[in-house]
């Protein structure tokens, strides 16, 4: 089973932790973890393109010219796609891109990119992180004295809110609950802390 290094909030370091080896330790599967990160990705677009079609177009509302004897082609309205000033034929709509994958193939896809953190070192564990208020410096002291990354992923248990507050406005560090690690986020992140209670419910979660 894959072991971590189970640091204090202070830098140092107080024993290890054993990971789960069905979470941590599978053989990852890149297909799976490329379809995940597409799926998100398109629910992330907002879909709200639009272009106006000849109905929506303004005017238009009078025959141009007779039908016949004009030597001319027949129109019907200025306001065709022919014309210009007319509406689009075919132009985006507002849509939702967004689709599901299988919940099973979501659970691989997580779990293939926590084991790739886990071989390439790229996981912290922390034994608890306790602030007294929202203290930005401090909770970027912690994060030098851990030698994370500058893009990190901090998964903190729900109820720790002065710690949410004191990263969230560093570039590059984000902070989630422990039901809301996708993996878009764990790939987009060099490094993955966790507290040590965050880590067992993502752990339970995810078994």
């Amino acid at each position: 089973m894959p072991t971590v290094t189970l640091f204090k909030q202070d830098g140092t370091q107080n024993g290890e932790v054993t990971l789960n080896d069905a979470i941590f330790g599978i053989e990852p599967n890149e297909s799976i973890v490329f379809d995940a990160i597409t799926m998100q990705r398109a629910s992330l677009r907002q879909g709200t393109h639009a272009v106006k079609n000849r109905s929506a177009v303004r005017g238009g509302g009078r025959k141009p010219w007779r039908q016949k004897g004009t030597g001319r082609a027949r129109q019907g309205s200025i306001r065709s796609p022919q014309w210009r000033g007319g509406g689009t034929v075919f132009g985006p709509t507002p849509r939702s891109y967004s689709y599901k994958l299988p919940r099973k193939v979501r659970r691989l896809a997580i779990k293939s990119v926590l084991s790739a953190k886990a071989a390439g070192d790229d996981i912290i564990v922390i034994d608890g992180l306790s602030f007294d208020a929202p203290k930005t410096k401090e909770f970027r002291a912690m994060l030098s004295k851990l030698e994370a990354s500058k893009k990190a992923l901090v998964v903190l248990e729900d109820d720790n809110d002065f710690a949410k507050l004191s990263a969230r406005n560093i570039p590059g560090v984000k902070v989630v609950a422990p039901n809301n690690v996708s993996v878009l986020d764990v790939v987009a992140h060099d490094t993955l802390i966790l507290t040590k209670a965050a880590l067992e419910k993502v752990e339970e979660a995810l078994q």
